[in-house]
């Protein structure tokens, strides 16, 4: 099995974030990829995947990984029957971390129990 075709679900992943900028290159048994994602989340699950399939420490494979919007960790775009604290334990595996997303979204909530379908939310750096 090549390289690549190890690490398909990492490219297809990038793919799917749209990641800008990319490149792919297999140089002696060793995979280099290269792109932009849009937030550090996105960068993270990029990074997640990459260590579920090469585990902790890949020796096969480089990545350099860089963030355009680093003044926040995601933007969110709610959908039906989600809550603060959900989108909370999504992001930062904490549903108490519903106060920072809500704090940073006080100038489009007046509440943190009402937010609705299609708004955009920032969820801030911790």
């Amino acid at each position: 099995m090549s390289v690549k075709s190890k690490y398909q679900a990492v490219l297809e992943l990038g793919e799917k974030l749209a990641v800008q900028d990319g490149s792919i290159t297999e140089e002696n048994g060793v995979l280099k990829i290269k792109g932009q994602t849009k937030t550090q989340y996105e960068k993270n699950l990029l990074w997640d995947k990459i260590k579920e399939i090469g585990g902790e420490k890949a020796t096969d494979i480089k990545a350099n990984i860089t963030v355009a919007d680093d003044s926040v960790y995601h933007r969110h775009t709610v959908k039906s029957g989600e809550s603060l604290s959900k989108i909370a334990k999504h992001y930062y595996g904490d549903p108490m971390k519903y106060k920072q997303i809500f704090a940073a979204n006080t100038t489009i909530l007046d509440s943190p129990d009402l937010i609705y379908p299609d708004q955009e939310l920032v969820i801030p750096n911790l």
